[in-house]
């Protein structure tokens, strides 16, 4: 079994959270004050695995019903995506990256209320998950490499959270200037305008139905 899906995937799902955002702020803060590190990095990433194994197992489901439904999310995906890198590349030519990593810590369960608050009441989270991977996974035809797909999204998860928790300390100097997030900023448009395109080809080229 060859391993592109797993590496599509795992690219897919790494570059729709790698993007800077209140979840990932909150998770290097509490990275770089090392409090509830582990919790907080399994909380964030088994939340994204149920939501992209929903996306994966429940969007092939609805294609059985409405045929045209993956040309309809891979147009509205790819319009997102194309949005999404339009904004990067804005905030890279902006170049304005104060942030701001400051506070006491919480206790553990008030730390994932909050986390859990960033996950489940974003809106972009469940058009990456059950929207865009979900519609990416449809180009697998069969499930062995559709599974496959999802899987390398969820390891992207775990990987960058992780890394994200404990390396915030090493990372974050270096971060915090902001030549490197423009530099950042660029690497995501790049991917999200890449991906977008992967969608279109995959329309017009009719392997998305």
């Amino acid at each position: 079994m060859t391993l592109a899906p797993a590496l599509t995937g795992f690219a897919t799902g790494f570059s729709l959270i790698l993007a800077i955002g209140a979840q990932n702020a909150f998770v290097l803060r509490q990275g770089l004050m090392k409090k509830h590190v582990f919790w907080l990095c399994l909380f964030c990433a088994t939340s994204d695995a149920i939501l992209i194994a929903a996306g994966v197992a429940g969007f092939g489901a609805l294609v059985q019903a409405m045929p045209s439904l993956p040309t309809v999310m891979a147009l509205a995906g790819a319009g997102f995506l194309f949005v999404y890198g339009l904004m990067r590349f804005w905030a890279a030519w902006k170049g304005d990256y104060a942030m701001e990593i400051a506070g006491q810590s919480r206790g553990l369960w008030a730390t994932l209320a909050i986390a859990a608050a960033f996950t489940w009441a974003n809106p972009h989270v469940y058009l990456d998950t059950l929207g865009l991977i979900g519609a990416i996974s449809t180009s697998y035809p069969d499930w062995p490499t559709r599974i496959t797909f999802g899987t390398g999204a969820v390891i992207a998860s775990f990987v960058f959270f992780f890394s994200l928790g404990y390396g915030a300390r090493f990372l974050a100097p270096v971060m915090q200037k902001p030549a490197s997030w423009r530099g950042l900023d660029v690497i995501i448009g790049g991917v999200m305008w890449a991906i977008a395109a992967k969608l279109l080809l995959g329309v017009l080229n009719g392997t998305l139905h």
